[in-house]
């Protein structure tokens, strides 16, 4: 069944470290929400079916006051047909989490909230500039759990040159011991034109240091694993029944819409995103000429997109899954260059499924790559 992302441009401040689509200036939220209800209207054909998940990213969406939330949640509800099990996600910051809008958001059908984190402490949150301190991020997750939300999912980011190992274990016992069923942890990643970028050039500020992004990331897989989390993607550790199934129909290949600048859709033969950039896009919904780019998708790009979506996961790449849908002389040709990282230990052949082993997780956009195959 298809998904719905809802992409949402805005935040309080500039975190030093992103690259996402985003403005600090709020002034046009409320039309851009007018704006994403448009769309849906000129698009709801683009995908069929009962939607079983819907995303509110961003940007920040739980800075959308809950007349706006309304507004949307009407849209898709006039528009598309719901599965009455849909897990619907919020992206929210700490700081926005108060009483009146958990309750709200309840009452309109969201049952899950992804928390935007980062760390626990108060030296991290300045240094990566993020709107919310350390005591509000506890506090956040507590008022949730208080208010019903137990499908809670938090971010974290590991490898900034000030974190010691000793102070990422204690970002990761404090989730733990907060009982959140699901985190999704990512090394620091430096992205061109960012503030970060800028003060690495400027030195004023340390390159990230892989050797400690690849430790941490190592301890993580350790620290996790003994507290009972399942690491069903890269990325991503969840308790047994907490995956994010929104996230997980994209690793899958489920076809998906994104509304909202700069957010993309993918029907199963090509991909196409928004323009980025919040007045063209709302121009091209008030004319009924959507801003977007989309590329047609080779069969040889699809099998290489699921080779890197499916290594990626706990459950791995199947062979059987290739012969069906590609051939078995493709599925042959991977086998083969493969044999050379299961004979070095950075994957695992079980019966007709290749899975990636801690070591080879480190890997795990490399070894993709090496398996893709070319085109012709």
């Amino acid at each position: 069944m298809p998904g719905i992302y809802i992409h949402i441009p805005f935040c309080r401040k500039a975190c030093h470290y992103c690259n996402f689509h985003f403005s600090t200036t709020h002034s046009l939220l409320p039309q851009m929400v007018e704006a994403i209800v448009a769309e849906m209207g000129i698009r709801k054909g683009y995908i069929t079916g009962e939607i079983n998940t819907i995303y509110f990213g961003g940007g920040t969406p739980s800075l959308c006051t809950n007349e706006q939330m309304d507004m949307l949640m009407a849209a898709i509800k006039s528009n598309f047909t719901v599965s009455p099990t849909a897990e619907i996600t919020l992206e929210a910051n700490p700081d926005d989490i108060a009483t009146e809008k958990l309750l709200h958001w309840k009452a309109r059908g969201i049952n899950r909230l992804s928390i935007g984190v980062q760390s626990f402490r108060e030296e991290d949150l300045r240094w990566m500039n993020r709107a919310h301190n350390a005591s509000q991020a506890w506090e956040a997750i507590q008022l949730a759990k208080e208010y019903g939300f137990h499908n809670i999912s938090i971010d974290l980011i590991y490898g900034t040159p000030s974190l010691s190992d000793e102070d990422w274990q204690a970002n990761v016992k404090t989730a733990i011991a907060l009982g959140i069923p699901h985190l999704s942890c990512y090394a620091l990643t430096v992205e061109p034109k960012t503030a970060l970028d800028k003060m690495i050039q400027l030195k004023k500020v340390p390159q990230p240091e892989a050797e400690k992004q690849a430790r941490h990331f190592e301890l993580l897989m350790q620290w996790l694993g003994e507290a009972g989390y399942e690491h069903y993607e890269i990325s991503n550790f969840a308790k047994p029944g907490w995956r994010s199934k929104h996230n997980s129909s994209y690793w899958q290949g489920v076809h998906y819409m994104g509304l909202g600048p700069a957010a993309h859709s993918f029907n199963g033969t090509s991909r196409q995103w928004n323009i980025a950039n919040n007045a063209l896009y709302m121009q091209g919904i008030a004319t009924q000429a959507l801003a977007f780019e989309k590329e047609e998708l080779t069969p040889t790009q699809t099998l290489n997109e699921y080779i890197m979506t499916s290594l990626r996961t706990m459950e791995g790449l199947s062979f059987t899954h290739i012969t069906s849908n590609w051939g078995q002389l493709k599925a042959d040709t991977i086998k083969a260059s493969a044999t050379k990282y299961i004979q070095q230990g950075s994957a695992l052949l079980s019966g007709e499924c290749l899975q990636l082993t801690k070591q080879g997780k480190l890997l795990a956009d490399g070894i993709a790559s090496d398996l893709f195959l070319e085109e012709g």
